[in-house]
């Protein structure tokens, strides 16, 4: 028993880092072949920045409306549907004969992925409940891999092949990594034999020392108390917080290499630069959930951060061409506060769906937040000439931030906050 235990968690942890592995992989590998797709669909400069908008938009709503299946389905069919409808988007756009349909299919690929990001973190919890570090950092990582290699290879496999193929290859990886999904589910149809009705099992709580394989037994938590995530502080903490990352790192972005080439810089060392900022994610994503799953409140490892985007923005406001490499990667390590935000989806819920409904709730609302940020500093610069002003609008959404990781650190969980109005 204890054998086939431990080849379930071997199993699930494949599946949750190889679905990792595709969830940006759809988004990363058409820029670099925006000139070379627009040989054959003709894309203008407006469509070009729909096409840059689309992701963080189709995240956001996708997500925000994954939580209200969660009751409908397990986690385990509903991420097989979004696998499936990732990989038809994928392999639908590389056919479409015009570019309004290249960008439907866009969108509906990007629902797919959007609606993987809310379910890993209840899945993590479902199947890891005291290796919830570790399996945060593994796949957050395997997310960040996911990110830089469709954008490093996409241009070779194209002068290779076709522009076509090196989109749809990554279709390809997305049903390597349904595979083991599909045994997931076919094994628990099969292991599901007749059994005397029992008492629904508890939800195993990270700390306790619980191994994995017996938390893999745990699939009836506790149910949660009804929740409505608009009126949680718990949840808009993690909102914020999660949001105003994800908008600082889109607008570094979009924005770094115009920045440093206004200042001197050739395109080469920006986008070098931009390489550099990119790269930081990769540590910090390993590193991050591992050490604050160890602190009761993380948040001094936010003020860190919050520090490290402080000073880089000064010195890429006020001395962008020299000392370039230190201001980047000042810059590169505040967004820690990313694979932070996950860690806490599940460090500050109790239950499968309380995770479910502040994975949907933060990442919905946080991802459209974040799709005012390159639109907004763009904005800015043109209306005052200046780099100044776009970023104090950063320095004010790092405000934010900070207010949301206040919150959400606490060791208070999202449950809490409707135990009481339930009693009463």
């Amino acid at each position: 028993m204890g054998v086939k235990m431990h080849q379930r968690a071997w199993l699930f942890a494949a599946a949750i880092i190889l679905t990792a592995l595709t969830l940006r992989a759809a988004v990363t590998v058409v820029p670099p072949l925006i000139s070379t797709i627009s040989q054959d669909l003709p894309l203008s400069p407006a469509t070009i920045g729909i096409l840059g908008m689309l992701p963080t938009a189709a995240f956001g709503l996708f997500g925000f409306l994954t939580p209200y299946v969660i009751r409908w389905a397990s986690l385990e069919r509903l991420i097989v549907i979004a696998i499936l409808v990732s990989i038809v988007g994928q392999v639908a756009r590389v056919l479409a004969p015009n570019t309004p349909l290249f960008l439907v299919f866009s969108v509906v690929a990007f629902g797919g992925l959007g609606a993987g990001n809310v379910l890993l973190p209840p899945l993590v919890k479902k199947y890891f409940p005291t290796k919830i570090g570790l399996m945060t950092a593994l796949y957050v990582t395997s997310i960040s891999v996911g990110t830089a290699l469709p954008a490093q290879l996409s241009v070779p496999v194209a002068d290779a092949t076709h522009w076509q193929f090196s989109l749809a290859s990554w279709a390809g990886i997305s049903t390597i990594a349904l595979i083991p999904w599909l045994v997931a589910l076919f094994s628990q149809r099969t292991a599901q034999a007749p059994a005397s009705p029992a008492k629904p099992a508890a939800a195993v709580v990270p700390g306790t020392g619980t191994d994995t394989a017996a938390a893999l037994t745990v699939h009836h938590p506790a149910p949660a108390p009804k929740m409505n995530l608009w009126k949680s502080p718990t949840a808009w903490g993690l909102t914020f917080m999660f949001g105003c990352t994800a908008l600082n790192t889109y607008a570094m972005f979009a924005w770094l290499p115009e920045i440093l080439t206004q200042a001197g810089l050739d395109r080469g060392h920006a986008g070098s630069m931009l390489a550099l900022f990119a790269a930081l994610g990769l540590p910090l994503s390993l590193c991050i959930p591992l050490i604050a799953a160890m602190m009761r409140n993380p948040f001094p490892a936010v003020v860190l951060m919050l520090g490290c985007f402080v000073a880089g923005y000064l010195g890429l406001l006020l001395s962008p061409a020299s000392g370039t490499w230190l201001w980047v990667a000042l810059a590169g390590l505040g967004p820690g506060t990313f694979p932070l935000s996950l860690l806490l989806i599940n460090h500050r819920t109790r239950t499968q769906l309380g995770a479910g409904a502040l994975s949907g709730f933060s990442q919905g609302m946080g991802y459209t937040l974040a799709c005012t940020g390159p639109l907004l500093f763009g904005l800015l610069r043109q209306s005052s000439g200046s780099w100044t002003v776009p970023f104090l609008f950063l320095f004010g959404t790092l405000l934010l931030l900070g207010a949301g990781a206040w919150i959400i650190c606490r060791p208070r969980m999202l449950e809490d906050d409707f135990t009481r109005k339930s009693a009463a």
